[in-house]
Parts: structure tokens; sequence; C-alpha cells
């Protein structure tokens, strides 16, 4: 349907007002094309008429519908257009309390002039990672959508925040960057986040002050880049300053003030460190006021309180120039009165001479070519001259401390990447305008330019990537406009060649102006009544400058004398101001702090110095701002943009009052319409296929719907709209024309009433029949009669009117079938004279292919450029190539004529040749004479060195000798005792066997059994003798010494005193000869080692009679034959050098040979000495002669412990056999390992040779290879498993069946008597099973093995699953217990310390992993349930067994340690909730609220450009049924790891209050999650979870209760919200939400359908009045990060420790049950 076409009765239109700018009505009567008059009903009920312009035939723009108005994207909107815009930000604004709207890409932000509770932490974090359309607009949300992109697209980031002084621009940066401060965190321990927040208030003191429009106007704009690392934490800032408004120093108009730091510097003047300053008087440039001032920044800032004080006393003295009075001498001259008190008082403070300033302040030097002149000035030059010196020092000051900051501000790491927050001047219009508002508007259509530019590309990237036909949209560009201004012969080139003329003046600038672009641009206009101002259309409005004062301002002068004086101040701060100014940097270039110095003033030199530095001063200020202007654009465009428009209400600041006539001005003046124009061109509206199914499903029928959701629409949208123009299928989207969306939501609606109407209509007729028939069951007979001749008539009445109206019906269908039919042939007539729509599939997608060649085409210039950089580079290398070939060229010429030099030197050196033959011939002569000489000389040296050796070999033999002798018999002794070693071990073996029998049949034993105390005895014996034979005698001392038992037989104390009188003999003897032993192997080695240094001293005289002798037989040489003989290169001369080097060697041989000697019979003699001292103390023992039968026992009692010394040995022998083959094995693998690791690398070499498809397949075939020979390895391990088993099963039946029939027999041949009167013996008894104790033994040096093989690689799935729970407790309790038995303190100590530092660093290694914080939360809990069960406390054995009781604690109280590990399970369990908040967060928001889980309740309302995540659940969108799965997961988990109940109810309620706090937070930032049909599917889900609990049992964990804000706000949203007793009851129903969240709530509230209701303003104040006494946190969002506190309730278990048996797979056999 077209535009007018939609212009229907009771349509709802928008018309111009002057009041209100637009105003709403209603249509009478349809439009009819060619209607010059409308009429219409205004809301107030007022009917009019309204004429159409008759030129323009503008029809009045529609009204959108009711349900779509209050949306959160502007561009979600139907129709998009100035009227629609200005009413959305009015509902959202006042009705709502809503301050920020989505315009597309633009956050627009209406200033409330009231402090909202919507910026604090809590709502920061729950913006944190939110995707931009998820949540309601906020600055916060730019602010994360900026941080997310920097992180994602590794590219910088710009917020760009513009609008009018007083709409809040610099409150909006000041939150973005409170916003970075908080999310990223300081990389370093400097705070740089906080010191970005500290520069605010010193930036505002210096550069912001209070206007007619503002109270905190910021006179300066500012681009801050908040720099990042790499992990995108702040690493620091830098600030750059735009055109600070210098002439508010000097002047302020009506009802405006100076910087506030004047004020603040004021209101402080009583302080005793600001009295010399001398603030107490009045000033002429400041009106006082109350303010204070910002020294602790200052300090935050590492400025120094030296240089805190210098900057008041500059302040100080500018305030009391301002004072200096002139007076008028005559016209062309003044002076200062004398001893002038603020003059003076500025000289104290500046630290310069009184008469230089107060005399330049007076006159000034002009300077000629040949003389300088020093001239007197007016007094109205001179006022001028101080207000500029004024105004010159402020924003030099202003520079230094921004300067200041920067440095403070620095990064001290690289600067990964950057987010800059802009905060810059709107366009400005006022009723008189000159040079400032000149800047600040060329500024903004700068600024507007780039973000037209963006907006067009944006839209262009989104309709290529959807692949829709794009046609070029024609929006306004304001290069024109820029060209007007900045371009060669621009008014700022002309303003800047009139500031050079030694005449120009504001007139003549103006004429040039005129003469240049009147009439010429149609941009530039002269006012009617004025010759001294011009006006420009800007894209927001014609603006009307004043030339007057643009000359003045532009050249901004100060005298450089005055400046002079200033730098020669003895005040160490003020020549800093200036320093810079002797080097001053080129525009385009940025100062070392990173700002562009705008604010610079040209000095007026004394004379004209040449060079570049002269020209730089003469730089004027448009020119700067020009530069730094282009600078700003340069990073912006380097950037992605972010734009925030802030929007001014009203000029009264009053809160939340909106005035249409601002508004509107300043909407079109920030581009938030030309926004909504370029989105308005194309189309507007977008909807996911999903998303337009679910909303329009009621428009289908059911044989529309097909499987494909995308045909599906199709088909639909084929039918609903005929005009294909009016929408576009993309990839993933349909696109609508503005429009179409509202008639969309008008036949949905429709349809939607036409079947309530028809529900109401048949639920009516139902209930009439029903009280038709009671009332006729009820009648009398005659009615019923009556009755029924009523129906006949009133039947065959309607029998013959429904017959008429069919007979008409068919004659008026025959007509339109002829109609029809007529149409069709017209219809081929017109398609054959002339296909329109052939055309039209030819010249479908020419608008892409025209922008594909345009893309190409660019493409092809930047390879052209490339290609001629090529071409260059090329030319450059040829010459270079070239240069060398001549250099080549040259080089060969040369080395032809050095050729033709060589040829005549080669006939010299052939001349010679010939004469070197002839010497050859003479020399081969005399060498066959030396030949023969030679053989002679051998002969001799031959006889010589065999003299030598046979010197040198006579002692060596004799020494060899006696070595070899020695050796022998010590190896004759070493064979003969390892004889003796086997024979004793051939005798213990027999011993072992016949142990029962020798044992029986020994006349003794029965002394030895008439001692029952030696078998604990025997027992610890076993156990301490172990380690060697050498402890016999202690043994023997430890029995003798053992005390009989009172019950045991009697011992015969003479006895007893002889065997210890004996023992002590013994031990003497042993002493005696132990040290007889020691002597004797000191006086061995002493006589060896004088053996051996007589050896050394013989071998040393024979090695220098060697050396001796060869000397002399070399000198004797020397003397007998020539020199040429002796040479070292002679043939004699290297034979005996030969012979010396071979008697060297044989020599050193047999040096080694004696080392290796001797230390081989060192080893062997310490070897066999412990044996032959054991051998002999032995014998001594045994061979002693018995005195009487206490002797015999003796004697007895020591063969019996023999053999077992011997079965003990016999042990350690096959244990160390069997380690040493495991070492082998193990030795085995380790090269195995190594070859695999070897053949793995080689295999990955040639892989990586391979291209990618073979290299995936070859790795597969290794990898299936490898698993193939795993396997075969563990089947074949696993049968010899089996094999083993097997063995072993079949061997313990036959031992079992042996000892039975041994049993039997023994019993058989013991009498009655016999079993009687002997003992048991313990022989008999070793199958009995042992009556354990529930400890667990293990050594302290396997301490730490066990805390890493019971805790640190533990893994908990494994025991969850195969053990009982909380058996890695159990385990540790039993260890501690048998401690606690040895009364080990430090054994005690150490296990519980290791244990719990191991608990603690599983948990920070594994600490995000769900299953191992649950399994060691519920072991740390049973470990101190255990400590308690067991600690000996009355109060902890109530529901102890009496068999529990006895294995309490006996020796120590661990108190303390059960409170350490009580605040350990605190710790965990506060992990463990971080934990499944991490998980449970992404799934919260998704289930709860988006997914419908009942499908077609609320359908999807349009969204803007922001587009929201959808609420269809999709493949990776959670869903309900998601987070019951979760919850069972964790359920479950905790029940395996034996959790106690009273804890997993307490995490249970956890879970359900971080679900009911999010979803609520959640639900109180989303606009779109407020309805009636939202609240009912909360309601569900919330009952869904309550039957969750249901079915675990956990109804009284009180984690129903957490969702009681949850509930209450879902019923505020279902509630009639009308009367007052609906706000009655909403106070009464809602006592667990705050008052801010139920208002929050109403305002929020949204209609979905257009049967819903919005809540009226009146009805939210009526229940704030209602709620105002009622006393509850004013804080808006839950605390979803809250945890409540846990208790650890005692609960005992039964489980007897004693039967708690310890599995293989813990790799804890190193530990014994006790």
């Amino acid at each position: 349907r077209t535009y007018s076409e939609e212009l229907l009765q009771y349509a709802r239109v928008w018309i111009p007002d002057p009041e209100e700018v637009w105003k709403s009505a209603e249509l009478l009567k349809d439009y009819k094309p060619g209607d010059k008059v409308l009429q219409l009903r205004l809301e107030e009920g007022k009917d009019l008429e309204y004429c159409l312009d008759p030129k323009t035939k503008e029809l009045p723009p529609l009204r959108n519908p009711d349900i779509l108005v209050g949306e959160n994207d502007l561009t979600a909107l139907s129709y998009l257009h100035e009227p629609a815009v200005l009413h959305n930000l009015k509902v959202r604004f006042i009705d709502s309390k809503l301050i920020y709207t989505y315009c597309g890409i633009v956050l627009v932000a209406i200033n409330p002039y009231e402090q909202l509770p919507i910026y604090g932490e809590d709502i920061i974090n729950a913006y944190s990672g939110q995707n931009m359309g998820d949540m309601d607009p906020h600055i916060f949300a730019v602010a994360e959508e900026a941080y997310k992109q920097m992180a994602r697209d590794e590219r910088n980031q710009s917020i760009i925040v513009s609008g009018e002084s007083g709409a809040g621009k610099t409150v909006s940066a000041k939150y973005a960057m409170r916003y970075f401060a908080t999310v990223s965190g300081s990389a370093s321990e400097a705070n740089v986040e906080e010191k970005v927040l500290a520069s605010n208030p010193i930036m505002e003191s210096i550069g912001n002050a209070k206007t007619t429009r503002n109270d905190n106007s910021s006179r300066f704009g500012k681009y801050i880049e908040i720099g990042f690392d790499k992990r995108y934490r702040i690493i620091g800032a830098n600030m750059r300053t735009y055109l600070l408004e210098k002439s508010r120093v000097v002047f302020q108009a009506e009802e405006e003030r100076n910087y506030h730091i004047f004020y603040q510097l004021c209101a402080s003047a009583a302080l005793p460190e600001f009295k010399t300053l001398r603030l107490g008087m009045k000033f002429t440039f400041i009106v006082l006021c109350n303010c204070r001032y910002k020294a602790a920044s200052l300090s935050f800032l590492r400025i120094s309180d030296s240089y805190q004080m210098g900057i008041f006393r500059i302040l100080a003295g500018i305030l009391h120039l301002g004072n200096v009075e002139f007076a008028s001498r005559d016209s062309d001259s003044c002076t200062i009165p004398p001893k002038h008190e603020p003059l003076s008082i500025f000289c104290d403070l500046m630290g310069v001479e009184y008469e230089e300033m107060a005399h330049w302040l007076c006159h000034r030097k002009l300077a000629t070519a040949t003389e300088t002149y020093i001239k007197p000035i007016s007094k109205l030059h001179a006022i001028n001259a101080r207000d500029a010196l004024a105004k010159h020092i402020y924003a030099n000051l202003f520079n230094w401390i921004v300067d200041h900051v920067n440095k403070a501000l620095h990064a001290t790491v690289k600067q990964h990447s950057f987010i800059g927050v802009l905060d810059i001047y709107g366009f400005e219009t006022f009723e008189i305008n000159s040079f400032e508002q000149f800047c600040i508007n060329y500024a903004n259509e700068k600024l507007q330019q780039q973000f037209n530019m963006h907006v067009f590309k944006l839209e262009q990237e989104e309709y290529m990537k959807e692949q829709i036909p794009w046609t070029l949209i024609d929006f306004y560009d304001n290069q024109p406009c820029i060209n007007l201004i900045e371009a060669k012969m621009g008014i700022l080139d002309l303003l800047d060649e009139e500031c050079k003329m030694p005449k120009g003046s504001d007139d003549t600038w103006a004429q040039k102006l005129y003469n240049t672009h009147l009439n010429k641009c149609a941009l530039f206009e002269k006012p009617r009544l004025s010759n001294k101002a011009f006006i420009i259309k800007h894209f927001a409005d014609k603006v009307e400058y004043q030339c007057e004062g643009f000359l003045e301002k532009n050249k901004d002068t100060v005298y450089e004398e005055q400046i002079k004086v200033l730098k020669s101040s003895k005040f160490k701060l003020l020549p800093e101001l200036f320093q810079d100014e002797e080097k001053v940097l080129s525009p385009t270039s940025a100062t070392p702090s990173g700002r562009v110095p705008l604010s610079r003033t040209a000095i007026k030199p004394a004379k004209a110095r040449p060079g570049q530095a002269s020209k730089e001063h003469k730089k004027t200020v448009g020119h700067q701002f020009r530069n730094s202007l282009h600078l700003l654009m340069e990073t912006l465009n380097a950037t992605t943009p972010h734009y925030v428009r802030c929007i001014k209400p009203n000029d009264f600041k009053f809160p939340f009052t909106f005035d249409e006539k601002r508004a509107v001005q300043q909407l079109r003046a920030c581009g938030v319409l030309e926004t909504i124009r370029i989105s308005a061109a194309g189309f507007p509206s977008r909807w996911t296929y999903q998303e337009f199914f679910s909303r329009y499903r009621v428009l289908m029928k059911q044989r529309d719907v097909l499987s494909d959701r995308k045909q599906t629409c199709k088909n639909v949208l084929e039918k609903l709209i005929l005009d294909k123009d009016k929408y576009q299928f993309g990839k993933t989207k349909i696109f609508f024309r503005a429009g179409q969306v509202a008639y969309l939501e008008k036949i949905r609606a429709d349809k939607l009433r036409a079947a309530c109407i028809r529900i109401q209509k048949t639920i009516r007729g139902w209930l009439m029949r029903k009280k038709y028939v009671r009332a006729f069951c009820n009648s009398n007979t005659p009615c019923g009669h009556k009755s029924i001749i009523i129906q006949k008539h009133i039947r065959g009445w309607l029998a013959r009117v429904h017959y008429r109206r069919t007979l008409k019906a068919i004659v008026y269908l025959q007509c339109c079938y002829r109609r029809m039919m007529a149409k069709r042939e017209l219809k081929k007539l017109k398609i054959e004279a002339r296909s329109v729509e052939r055309y039209k599939k030819l010249h479908i997608g020419l608008e892409n292919k025209i922008m594909q060649l345009q893309r190409k085409i660019d493409e092809q210039n930047k390879e052209y450029k490339s290609l001629l950089e090529k071409m260059s580079n090329l030319e450059i290398t040829y010459s270079t190539e070239t240069e060398k070939l001549r250099n080549d060229v040259e080089r060969l010429r040369m080395s032809e004529e050095e050729a033709k030099n060589a040829t005549n030197r080669v006939l010299s050196l052939q001349e010679e040749i010939a004469k070197l033959r002839k010497e050859l011939h003479q020399t081969q002569s005399e060498k066959k004479t030396i030949e023969e000489w030679a053989d002679k000389y051998k002969h001799e040296t031959e006889q010589a060195s065999m003299q030598s050796q046979m010197y040198e070999k006579i002692p060596k033999e004799l020494d060899l000798n006696d070595e070899r002798l020695r050796y022998q018999n010590l190896l004759n002794e070493f064979s003969r005792l390892e004889e003796r070693y086997d024979d004793l071990k051939d005798e213990m073996n027999l011993m072992v066997v016949h142990v029962s029998s020798q044992l029986s049949e020994s006349s003794n034993i029965s002394v030895f059994l008439s001692f029952p105390s030696l078998f604990p005895i025997f027992t610890h014996c076993h156990a301490s003798l172990c380690c060697g034979r050498g402890k016999l005698l202690d043994f023997l001392l430890f029995f003798l010494k053992q005390e009989p038992s009172e019950k045991k037989a009697p011992l015969d104390m003479s006895l007893f005193l002889k065997l210890q009188k004996r023992v002590t003999e013994l031990e003497q003897e042993k002493q005696s000869l132990q040290d007889e032993l020691d002597r004797k192997e000191e006086q061995a080695l002493r006589a060896k080692a004088k053996y051996e240094s007589l050896k050394r001293q013989e071998l040393e005289s024979e090695n220098k009679k060697l050396k001796n002798e060869l000397n002399e037989l070399q000198k004797a040489l020397t003397e007998t034959r020539s020199p040429e003989v002796t040479a070292p290169g002679a043939p004699a001369y290297r034979v005996l050098l030969d012979q010396l080097t071979s008697v060297s060697e044989e020599l050193e041989v047999r040096k080694e040979e004696v080392l290796i000697l001797r230390s081989q019979l060192v080893s062997q003699k310490e070897a066999i000495q412990p044996k032959v001292n054991n051998s002999q103390q032995m014998h001594c023992v045994l061979s002693t002669p018995s005195e009487n039968w206490g002797c015999n026992f003796l004697s007895a009692f020591t063969q019996l412990l023999l053999n077992f010394f011997r079965l003990l040995e016999s042990q350690l022998q096959s244990q160390k056999k069997s380690h040493e083959n495991e070492l082998e094995s193990l030795r085995g693998e380790i090269q195995s390992l190594k070859e695999e690791n070897n053949r793995q690398q080689q295999l990955l070499a040639q892989n990586l040779q391979l291209p990618p498809e073979a290299r995936i397949e070859a790795s597969l075939q290794h990898e299936i290879t490898r698993l193939t020979n795993e396997n075969l390895d563990l089947m074949e391990q696993l049968e010899k498993q089996d094999k083993t088993v097997r063995k072993l099963k079949k061997q313990l039946k036959v031992f079992a069946k042996k000892i039975g029939e041994l049993e039997v027999g023994q019993m058989e041949n013991i009498s009655p008597g016999q079993i009687i009167d002997e003992p048991i013996r313990p022989v008999n008894i070793p199958r009995k099973e042992k009556d354990f104790q529930g400890m667990l033994e293990y050594k302290k040096e396997d301490e730490q093995k066990l805390v890493k093989n019971l805790i640190l690689e533990l893994k908990p799935r494994g025991v969850a699953v195969n053990l009982i729970p909380g058996l890695p407790a159990y385990i540790l309790f039993m260890c501690v217990r048998h401690a606690d038995y040895l009364n080990d303190d430090q054994k005690v100590r150490s296990l519980l310390t290791s244990t719990i530092n191991g608990i603690k660093k599983v948990l920070k290694k594994r600490g995000d992993d769900f299953e191992t914080v649950s399994f060691w939360l519920s072991n740390t809990c049973r470990f101190l349930h255990c400590l308690k069960q067991y600690s000996g406390e009355e109060g902890f054995m109530k529901h102890n067994t009496p068999r529990q009781n006895e294995h309490c604690l006996t020796n120590f109280d661990l108190a303390e340690y059960r409170q350490v590990l009580s605040d350990l399970a605190i710790q965990i369990y506060q992990q463990l909730v971080r934990v499944l908040e991490n998980i449970l967060q992404p799934m919260i928001v998704s289930g709860m609220l988006e997914h419908e889980t009942i499908q077609g309740v609320s359908g999807v309302k349009p969204t803007g450009l922001r587009k929201r995540t959808s609420s269809i659940a999709d493949e990776g969108t959670y869903t309900l049924d998601s987070i019951i799965r979760q919850l069972n997961s964790f359920h479950s988990v905790m029940c395996q790891h034996g959790m106690d109940p009273e804890l997993i109810k307490q995490v249970v309620k956890q879970m359900f209050y971080i679900i009911g706090a999010v979803t609520l937070n959640n639900l109180l930032l989303r606009k779109d999650m407020c309805s009636w049909s939202k609240g009912m599917q909360i309601r569900y889900n919330v009952s869904q979870l309550e039957e969750w609990l249901r079915d675990k049992n956990l109804m009284n964990s009180g984690a129903k209760e957490t969702l009681e804000p949850l509930i209450q706000a879902a019923q505020l949203l279902q509630v009639k919200k009308k009367t007052d007793e609906d706000a009655e009851a909403i106070c009464s129903m809602c006592n667990a939400l705050t008052t801010a969240q139920i208002v929050k709530v109403l305002n929020l509230y949204t209609p979905v359908n257009e049967f819903e209701e919005r809540v009226l303003v009146s009805f939210i104040r009526t229940i704030q009045m209602r709620l105002r006494d009622r006393k509850d946190s004013p804080q808006l969002l839950m605390d979803a990060k809250h945890i409540f506190p846990v208790t650890f309730p005692f609960n005992p278990s039964s489980l007897a420790l004693e039967t708690i048996q310890i599995p293989a797979s813990l790799g804890l056999g190193f530990i014994s049950r006790v």
C-alpha cells in the first residue's frame, strides 16, 4: 500500500504546531488523491481542517502504532521521521524516566537535571560482558561495546560525546571513563584508573565555568586516550585540549562566571598558607561565590606542594593584575599611579621588578630597519595589553597543568591499544556569534561529515552482507560548507591574510569576504541590514557571525617586552610556563605529552628575526585550530567510532521537563535526524526469519507453515504485501520499507481483535442458549407452543431473506467473473504492447554491479600505485646495476694491463726454473750419502734403547710380582669366605624347612616355652634385627633385662646373674678384639704407606737415571754428528723421540695399574673385615663352654636366632634381586620409550613435509597402529594375569587342604592332658585374622607420597563412582589416629599441615572444576566431622557405638586444627559458589527470561539496529531445560561425593538466590522484558524450579524463599495497574521488593499487544506516595555476588573405621592397617 492509501478514516497523523512543534490528530474521513483539505480531530477533541500545501502537496506524516512507542531504538519505529523521533524520546523521558535511547549507532542521552541511581558499581557489573542490544540503552553499554570491540577486533576505539553546553557531555564522558576504570582495572600498582578519574576535578576547576545554560560548562574541548596493555588493563592515559576560551579570564557576560579555580582559591583565602596571596579584596575579574579547591587531586597526580603553591601564586597574581589601573596623561600616553598596591602585589607574587613591569605596561617597543623606538601607549591600549597578558599567563598555566597531568598518567609499559573519549562542544548559535562560535561550528561540520560517512558505510556494509540490491541514497554532504571555511581563499585564509596586513581591520576583512564568496557560494550570505556580518548555512542551521573582534582574537597578540620581564622572574615556576615558546613545534606535530598547542599566542617581536622560529610565532589561532582539527580527524578515522549525542531538555534546568522546541533544535543540530533520514531512505525495519515467523504466526494458516521458515515467510509476505518493492529478502533477514511494519501490526491486531470478538460471540451465544433452555424448561406448555409458532414464522422469513441474498450474490459473482476475464484480456494486450517487466528483470542487480565495478576500479587504482612504486624501485636498482657494471669494466681493463706484465715475469721465472733443476741433481747425490749415514745411526740408537729398557724393566717386574702375590692371596681368601657363605645359606634353608620339628624336638625348648614373654620380644627382634647380625648382643641384653611376669614360671636369680656376668665378659672380650683389630689395620696401613713411598722414590730415581742417560746420548750425537743429522726434522732425531715417548707411555701405564690394584685391595679388605668380625664374635659367643643348663638354653636360643638371621638374609637377597630385575625392566622401558620418541619425531618430520590432507591421513594411520599395538600388549598382560590368578587359586586350594590335614593329624596326636596343661603354641595360629584397630601406619618419609597420591593426583570422578564417599578423609583420619597412638606430636602436626596445604594446592590448580571443588568440600567436612566425632568430647560422642568410642584420640586435643579445617571448608564453599555461578551465569538470562518456555504467549516486538539476542531457541541458546539439567548435574555430583545433606541444602539455596538475583537484575535493566506475557513466562519458569525442589526433597532448604523477589516482580507485571485498590494490593503484595524496584518495573512496563495498557504516571506517583514510609534499601539491583554464611552441622558417621579397606587403585601400598 502506498502512503496515500494508508490515510484512511481513524488513521492518526502528525501536523506542525508552533508551540509543541508537532501535534497528533485523527482523520475523520478517508483521504482521496486530489483532496486539498484533510478533516482532522485533535487529541483534545477539537475538529480541524488541515490545508495541504498546493505546491509540494506534502501529506502529514503518519503516527506509529502505540505498541511501537517507547522503544529502546528509534530505528525500530515503522514510520521514521522527526515527529516520531521526538514523541518517542518524550514518552521515554517523561513517562518512563529513561534518559538513554538508541538511534541506530547513536546513543541519545537527555540530561535529567537530577541524580539517578543508575551509575553504581552494581550497574557496571550488570552491563559488563553483555551485548549492546541485550540491555536497555546506557552509556555503560556504549563503553562495553567499545571495550569489547577493542579486544575482539584488535582496533582502537573512540567515543565521541557531543552536545551543546549543559547537555551533559562532560558527565557522560566521565561515566564512560569510570566504566573502563572499573571493568579493566590497572595493570600495575600505580592505580592509573584512579589517576584518570582524579584528573577530572582538576580539569573542571581550570577549564569549566558557569554560563547562562550550564553551571559547570566545559570551556575547552578535550580528547582523552585511555591506554591498555595486551591483557586490556589500563596502563595510562593522555589528554589533548582544544580551543580554551581565554577571553573568559578577563570578561564574563551577565549571569556568567569566571573559571571555577578562581572562586575556589578565594574561598580558601582564610587558610594560613594562603595569607601571603592577599586574596581578601574585591577583584575586577571575578564575582565571589562559595566553592572548594582541589589540592588533594593535585597531590595525587604527583604535583609537589611547592608547585601547587606556585600555581596558586600565579592565579592570585592574575587576579591582582586585573585590579591594576591606568591614569591618562594625554590621548596617546598613560601612567600607573606610584606605589600602586595591586601591581606591587602582582610583582611580589611573580618575583619581577616593579619598575620594569610598570614601564612596559604603559609602553611598547617598535623596531624599524635601522632603529628601535620606545613608544607610550594610550589608556585603552594599556588596558587591552594588561588583559592580553592575563589571558596569556592563564593559557600557559593551563597548558602546563595539562602537561603535568599527562606525565602523571603516562604509561610505563608499551601501549597495546587505546579507547579515546572526545568531549567536545556541540553546534552553537546565539544572538551574537563571534570567533569562538565560528571555530566550534567549523569543528562540528568536520565531525558531522565523519559521522555521515560512517553511518552510510555501515548501511552499505549491511546491505552488501545480506545481498540486498543497493540503491544510492542521497544524503546531505557538508563538504561545500567545509570548503567555504578551510579551502584556499576560504574564510580562514582570508582572515589570516588580513591579520598580516599592517592596517587590516574587521571591516576590510568583511568586504573581502563579500567580494570573494557573495553570490558565488550558495552557503554564504550577507545580512540585509549589516555590513559587518556574514551568514553561513551550516548542516544544522543558518548562523549569523559578527565580524567585530575576529582579527584580534585570531592574532591573540601580547607584547614581547612584558613576556621578557616575566621570564626574568626569580620565581621558578613562572619561566617554566614560557620556556616552550622558545622551541615551538610544527602545527601538525603534537607536544611530548600528546597535546596539540591550540591556545598558543603569537608574540609581537621587537624586530623581525629571520628563520623558522619567527614564522612559527606568527601562526594564528585559526591556523592552529585547523591543524589540530585535521590531526583529530586522522585519529578518529583510524579508530572505530561510537557516538553519544547529549540533549538539553529545557533551558531552566528543571528535572524531567521536556521542551519540544529546544529538543528538536538540538536533534537537527546533532545529526540524529540525519541518521533517521538515511535509514528511512532504504529499508529501515529488519527482521530475522525466525522473529518474523514468531510474531506473525497468527496471520498464517496451518497449510502455509512449512519446515523451512525462510520459505514460509516468503509465501506469507507475498500474500500480505503485494508490492514487492516494499520488502526484500536477505540471507538472514527480511528488510522492510518505512511503514510496512506498522501495516503488518495493524493486520495482526485486526486478526486478534476478530478472534477475540468471535470468542466473545460464541461464549455469549452459548450463555444465552443455556439461559433460554433453563427458561424453557421452567415455563408452562402454552407459552412453549406460542414460542414454536413464532419460531416457525421467523425461520420462514429468514429462509426467504437468505434466498434473495443468495440470488443477488450469484448475479454479482457472474458480473465479477466476467469483469475478471475482461481484465485478463486487457492485461495480455498491455503486456504484448510493452514488456516493462522484462526490462526490469534484465536490470535486476545492475546497482550491485556498479558498486562492484567501482570497487574494482579502486582496487586497480591501488594496484596501479603499487606498480608505480615497483617501477620506481626498479629504476633505482637499474641505475645502481649500471654503475656496478661500469666499475667492473674499469676493473677488467686494469687486470688486462696486469696480465701483460705477468707474461713478462713468466719468461724470467722459466729461466730461474732451469737453474733450480741443476741444483736439484746436486742435492739428490748428497741425499744418498746422508741415507747411508742414517742407517748406521739407527742401528746404534736401537742398541741404546734396548739397554735403557733393560734398566727400567728390572725394578718394575719386582714390584708387580709382589702386588700380584698379595692380590691372589686376597682372592683365595674371598673365594673361601664365599663358599662358607653358601654353606651357611644352605643350612639356613634347611632350618626354615624343618623349623617346627626342631622346635618340638629340642631338649631345651621347654625353657623357651616357659617364658611366654619372649613372644612379643621375638616379634620385636624380627623387626629390629633385620638390618644385620651385629645387633645380636643388643638383642640378648634386651631379652635378659626383661622382667618376668608374675603369672609365668619362676626364674633362678643366680642363673640370671651368671648369664648377665657372662654377657658383660663377652662384651669386654669383643671390645678388646675390636681394639686389637683396629691396631693391626693401622699398622698395616702405615707399613703399606711406607712401602709405597719407598717404591715411589726408587721409581723416581730410576726415571732420573734414564733421563740423564738420554741427555748424555743426545749430547754425544750432537758432538759426533753434523747439525743436519741432529736437526729436529732429521730421521735420527725422530727415531730417538719415538723411543722416548714410548718409554714414557709404558711408565704411565704401569703407574695406573699399580693404583688400580691398590684401590681393589682396599675395597676388598673393607668388605671382608665386618664379616670376619661378625664370625669372630659369633664364634666367641658360641664356643664358650656352658656352665649349666642356662648356658645350654642360651646356646640353643642363639642357634635359633642364627637360623632366623639366615632366613632374613635370604629374604633380603631375594628382595635385592627383585629390585635389580625391576630396575633392569625400567631401564628397558626407558630405552623403548626413547626409541618410540625418536620414531615419533621422525614421523612428525615426515608428516610436516606432506600436504595437509596427506598429513592428516598419515597421522590418523599412525595413531590407529599405535592404539592397536597397545591393545595387543594389554591383552597379553591380561592373559598372563588370568593365568597367574588361576595358578594361585589352585595353590591356595592345595595349601588349604594340607593345612586341614595337618590340623587333624596334630589334634589326633595330642592327648587331652596335653591340651589342658600346655599353652597354645603361636606356630599353630598363623591363619587367624588380625583384629584391626582402625588405624593406618606409614613412615615419616612417606608423608609426601601419601599427600601426593591421596590428594594432589587423585581424580574425583573415579573415586566418587567406585569407592565409598569420603574415603580420603577416613584414610587421613586413620593416619592421624596412628600418630596419636604413637604420641608423636611432630608427626600429627606435619600430617595435618601437609593435608591442608595439599588441599589448597589442588584447589588452586583445578579450582574452576566443579567436581574437584565439590569433592574436596565433601572430604574436608568429613575430615572435620571425624576429628569431632573421635575427639573424646562428650558432646560429639552421643551417637557413637562403643567400638567407635574406643577409637577416640587419646593424646592430643586437635581443636585448633578443627578451626583451621572449618576455615578451609568455608573457603572451599565460597570457591564452589563462584564456580557454579560462572557455570550458571550464561544460562540464567537466556533460560529464565529470553526463552519462550510456553510457545506463542509472547511475540517478539520489532527491534532496531541494535539486534537483541533472539528469544527463540536455536541450537546454541540456553533454555530452562538447560538450567534444570545443570542443577541435576550439580546435585548428583554432590550426592556422589557424599556431601552432607544440610550442606547440599545451603548450596542449592545459594544457587537459587543467584538465579533469582541475576534474573531480576536483568529484568530491571530491560524494558522489552517488562510485559504481561513475560510475567507469565517467569512464573511458569519459577514453578518448574519449585517442582525440581520437590523432586529432590529440598523444599525446606530455603531456596524457594530466595526466589520471592522474582515471583513478586512477575506478579507485578500481571496484576491490574489502574485504580487505588490496585495500588493498595501492589503495596501489600510486593513486600520483598524495594520501592525503587517496584517503581522501576512500573516505569519499564511495556505492552506487547494492543490489548494491554500502559501504566499511567499518576498511578506510579500513587505507589510512591503509599511506599514513602517504607524503610528499605535505595539500591536498585540485588547483589548477585552475595554469599549466604555457611554452617557445617555436625554429622557423625556410622561407618566403622576397622572395616575400611584401602583399594589398590589409590597407590597406597606403603601404608598398612593396624
